[in-house]
C-alpha cells in the first residue's frame, strides 16, 4: 500500500510540473497584461555616432512593462545600452506603438514581433525580432 501511495504522489508531482510548464506561454499579449515580460530574438544593432558600432543577427531584447502601465523597458543583448521608460499607446487590438513615433524614431510591439528604430542624442538602436 505504501508503494502505491508513493507512486500516486510521484505521478501527481509530475502532472503538476508538466501543467506548470504548459501554462507558461509566449503568446502573452503586451497590450492586455498588467505585467508583461518577454524575450524577442533576431537582429539588433546600436551605433553611438562614434567608436561603438554593434550589430548581430543573433541578438535578443528582453521587454518588460513597468509599474506605470504604459511604459516599457528594453534590455538588449550584446552589450547594447538599454532603453528605459519608453511610453506606448495601444493601436488596434494587440499592438503597441511608441508615443511620439515619427520617421526617425519608431517602436512597435505585439505578442509576436518587435520592431525598433530609435534615435536619440546621435545614438541609434534598431531591432527586428520575433518571439
Amino acid at each position: 500500500m505504501k508503494k502505491a501511495i508513493k507512486i500516486l504522489g510521484l505521478f501527481a508531482l509530475v502532472l503538476f510540473t508538466v501543467t506548470s510548464f504548459l501554462s507558461c506561454s509566449n503568446d502573452d499579449d503586451p497590450t492586455n497584461n498588467d505585467f508583461f515580460a518577454g524575450t524577442y530574438k533576431g537582429s539588433v544593432s546600436y551605433n553611438d555616432g562614434g567608436s561603438t558600432n554593434i550589430s548581430t543577427d543573433n541578438g535578443s531584447v528582453f521587454v518588460t512593462k513597468i509599474a506605470s502601465g504604459t511604459k516599457y523597458n528594453f534590455a538588449f543583448s550584446n552589450s547594447i545600452p538599454d532603453l528605459n521608460g519608453i511610453e506606448f499607446e495601444q493601436q488596434g487590438d494587440h499592438t503597441l506603438v511608441m508615443i511620439g513615433s515619427n520617421g526617425t524614431s519608431y517602436i512597435r510591439i505585439d505578442n509576436n514581433e518587435l520592431k525598433i528604430l530609435y534615435i536619440k542624442d546621435g545614438k541609434t538602436w534598431t531591432a527586428n525580432c520575433t518571439r
